[in-house]
């Protein structure tokens, strides 16, 4: 069977991962990425050889582009009518202008956690709603937090069931790099609840979902502890072992090292992960407590590349090109490499 073409809309943090991550899935082709400006990123890519083609989403900022010497192979438009299914990681709100631009030529898109649901036929996660996704035009993900908070709830929800949930975010204030949030010395939180409690009811409506978002001055990945009620009775040994058999799920633990979210960056970095990514979220087994019937634990997300075995899933599922959901996402983290660290030793 022919390769699915996909192409990305947006290239920054979220859009050059996702670029990194079409390339790799053995039965799909990145036909091309597309932005508006000279950005760091769309320098790094020129210095790296331009392994993608590139598409000029403002065709009034040409004589930039030519200027830096980035060689452009069109218009956003072109790219569009070049693919099967876009992948749009524009800024909040540019999205659903550009969904006027794919429907006008009939093709599949697939929006991220900033837009609002209402861009998307369905919102969608590779375990939790796969099957909803299956043959739609527009899809949305969820953010960062609930893709990990979902992957996490789900597991302990596909065993025992899971009646309600409450969370605590300790969310990273902005992405390594990013100024515009401040040079800040302060925590601050939010309204509950969180609207990723309100998200993970969305995609799970039969789970009561509450939660409370506390915003951090750092970069590298939030950190979300639980409170879960099990409709059956679970020991910490019970949901240690659900998590164990995750393949998007890394138990860890404080005796290996594993203190915070910097160690789990600075551990991707030393496994030599391109940019330090890591797809899978971290749950430490030394935070699995029971307090009556409820169970308790924390994870960590990272912020910067979790959502994208999320994204490769939503694309097999638009595309039809796997109708199982396990099927799909074994696909997808074989691809990704996902799990690869279950085999060594």
């Amino acid at each position: 069977m022919a390769k699915v073409k996909v192409g990305v809309a947006g290239y920054g943090v979220i859009g050059q991962r996702l670029a990194d991550g079409v390339a790799l899935q053995g039965d799909m082709e990145l036909v091309g990425v597309a932005d508006v400006a000279v950005t760091l990123s769309v320098r790094a890519l020129r210095e790296k050889g331009m392994p993608y083609k590139f598409f000029l989403a403002a065709p009034d900022k040409r004589e930039e582009f030519d200027k830096a010497g980035i060689p452009v192979s069109g218009t956003l438009e072109d790219l569009v009518q070049q693919v099967d299914v876009m992948l749009d990681a524009t800024s909040a709100g540019v999205g659903a202008k550009n969904r006027l631009l794919y429907e006008k030529y009939g093709k599949k898109a697939i929006f991220q956690g900033g837009e609002k649901n209402s861009v998307a036929d369905v919102f969608f996660h590779g375990y939790a709603n796969y099957e909803k996704g299956i043959g739609a035009q527009f899809l949305k993900l969820t953010s960062c937090n609930t893709t990990g908070l979902i992957r996490a709830v789900d597991c302990i929800d596909r065993k025992v069931g899971v009646e309600k949930v409450a969370i605590t975010i300790i969310r990273r204030v902005a992405d390594p790099g990013d100024y515009h949030r401040g040079l800040t010395n302060a925590l601050q939180i939010d309204k509950a609840p969180s609207h990723q409690a309100l998200d993970l009811m969305t995609i799970m409506p039969h789970v009561d979902a509450t939660g409370i978002l506390v915003h951090t001055p750092v970069t590298h990945g939030h950190i979300i502890t639980v409170v879960a009620t099990p409709k059956k009775s679970v020991t910490p040994e019970n949901v240690i072992e659900f998590f164990r058999e995750h393949p998007r799920i890394r138990v860890v633990s404080i005796a290996e090292g594993f203190l915070g979210n910097a160690s789990l960056f600075r551990y991707a970095r030393d496994l030599g992960n391109p940019r330090g990514d890591m797809y899978e979220i971290a749950a430490w087994e030394d935070t699995v407590v029971m307090s009556g019937k409820d169970v308790m634990f924390a994870i960590n997300v990272p912020q910067e590349a979790v959502v994208i075995p999320e994204n490769m899933d939503a694309v097999r599922a638009c595309m039809r090109m796997q109708l199982d959901r396990i099927e799909a996402t074994d696909t997808t983290n074989r691809y990704l490499g996902i799990g690869k660290w279950r085999n060594v030793g």
